[in-house]
């Protein structure tokens, strides 16, 4: 069986997405979705400029336009939850009274995901292995996930609970392979703890090693634990702009911290004179120095926790230009402190995933003020909102 691209064109045709699992009360996840896509983008915004705006003082900036999303198809990745019987799952998701809710024809994940997760589907429900349930604690298969790249190639991970669950799934592989040639990486998560976490230490590997994701002119490679946002589009437009003003600034030196699988490093160091990558997983530094390496880029990568790596730089070695890409909780006082205290550091080109979090770390940097801003929908259909800032000392 091949995949095939359902067609979205009816979903599109105006600003509001309709999705028949919402309309009747099955999956609530897309909590704007009922709202009109300019006024998301409005109240997105403009809740995003009041918390800068609070930490700017009197201060003007510049918002740039909003990079916008698809309205629909624009997700990258998908978790589904293996719920059902053994024989006859479902994958999607399972509400707290256990009755399961398919989400293969979810319209906001790239079709060629939905195509696939039937395909999928199939080859678990020949396997007769059970879904987890988390009340009673039994059973085996917890969750599938999968990434399209721009290309339409597949990383899979299945999360199971047992070994035994490891050697059904590889037993069966031949046939998954055949049926889902897509799919270029497959991956066996083992889960067995029982508790709410997505996934385990260990990977087991059925074929493959990596996804390639085709960005513009820069190819990322994903390993099967690496992160990378959900909306390739305007992930693309948030490397862009963050090149764009690298380009205005022309940095000698730039330090990438949380640099992840190298997306800002890559895209950067066409306009810099050096540029170095942290990360605290080995893994995804091994994949960025990967796609170093094939693009020849003078961008460099080193595994070490971002604030500690930081913290011992000399002054000589300090950049010029910092990028900063920190999870949801943002940099925190210590980082924040060095990045005041060190007047080598002329400029922060600062992206941030909870505007609140970036505020607050704006706030502690005292001697820089915002010069630009940008806000960047990834998660259309939600009130997420993703932002980076260009920020200049004082």
């Amino acid at each position: 069986m091949r995949l095939t691209v359902a067609d979205n064109s009816a979903a599109l045709s105006s600003e509001m997405l309709n999705c028949v699992k919402y309309d009747a009360g099955l999956c609530t996840s897309c909590t704007q979705i009922q709202v009109p896509y300019h006024e998301q983008i409005l109240l997105k915004q403009q809740a995003a400029a009041q918390l800068l705006a609070e930490v700017a003082g009197q201060q003007g900036f510049e918002w740039l336009p909003p990079a916008k999303s698809e309205l629909a198809g624009f997700r990258n990745k998908a978790k589904f939850v293996v719920g059902g019987r053994g024989g006859a799952l479902t994958l999607g998701l399972v509400r707290p009274d256990g009755a399961p809710i398919d989400l293969t024809d979810c319209p906001i994940q790239d079709p060629r995901i939905n195509s696939a997760a039937s395909i999928l589907l199939e080859f678990l429900n020949s396997t007769r292995l059970s879904p987890y349930s988390v009340t009673e604690k039994r059973g085996e298969l917890k969750f599938v996930l999968v990434t399209v790249s721009p290309l339409g190639q597949l990383l899979v991970r299945f999360v199971v609970r047992s070994l035994r669950a490891v050697r059904k799934l590889a037993a069966r592989a031949s046939t998954l392979r055949e049926s889902l040639p897509e799919a270029v990486t497959v991956t066996v998560n083992l889960l067995p703890e029982h508790k709410a976490v997505l996934e385990g230490e260990e990977e087991l590997v059925l074929w493959g090693a990596e996804l390639a994701m085709q960005l513009e002119d820069v190819t990322l490679y994903l390993l099967p634990q690496s992160f990378f946002q959900t909306n390739t589009e305007v992930a693309i437009s948030l490397y862009q702009q963050a090149q764009e003003w690298v380009k205005q600034v022309g940095p000698r030196r730039v330090l990438d911290l949380y640099c992840g699988v190298g997306g800002f490093s890559l895209f950067l160091a066409p306009e810099a004179g050096e540029v170095q990558g942290v990360e605290i997983s080995a893994a995804a530094v091994k994949a960025a120095r990967k796609a170093a390496r094939r693009q020849r880029s003078n961008a460099r990568f080193v595994a070490a926790d971002a604030t500690k790596y930081a913290l011992q730089l000399p002054p000589n070695k300090r950049p010029d230009l910092l990028v900063v890409n920190p999870p949801r909780r943002g940099i925190g006082t210590e980082l924040a402190d060095w990045i005041r205290e060190s007047p080598e550091i002329e400029w922060v080109v600062y992206s941030s995933c909870n505007p609140r979090s970036l505020a607050a770390d704006i706030a502690r940097l005292k001697n820089f003020r915002i010069e630009s801003a940008r806000l960047f929908d990834m998660f259309a259909h939600t009130a997420h909102a993703e932002v980076a800032v260009l920020l200049q000392r004082q």
